[in-house]
């Protein structure tokens, strides 16, 4: 049984929303979805100055949470 699939739009919205329910994150945390094998996954970017300011860690934890979450709902539109 396939999973319904998803666009990256559409996937990167389902992370902002349930995003909204969490702690805030640090400004500058850019996210994008990236095919990983027969799955996809989130990936997180940041400059230095992010990536060593308070929350950076738990944000990009629960960034993979969410991912790993939502990666057994939908699967990738191609």
């Amino acid at each position: 049984m396939s999973k319904p699939t998803k666009t990256s739009a559409a996937l990167l919205a389902l992370l902002k929303e349930e995003m909204n329910h969490y702690a805030d994150c640090p400004d500058g945390i850019s996210v994008s979805v990236i095919p990983a094998g027969d799955s996809w996954e989130f990936r997180t970017t940041a400059d230095d100055a992010t990536k060593s300011s308070v929350g950076y860690g738990e944000c990009v934890a629960r960034i993979v949470q969410i991912g790993d979450h939502l990666g057994k709902q939908f699967d990738l539109e191609n």
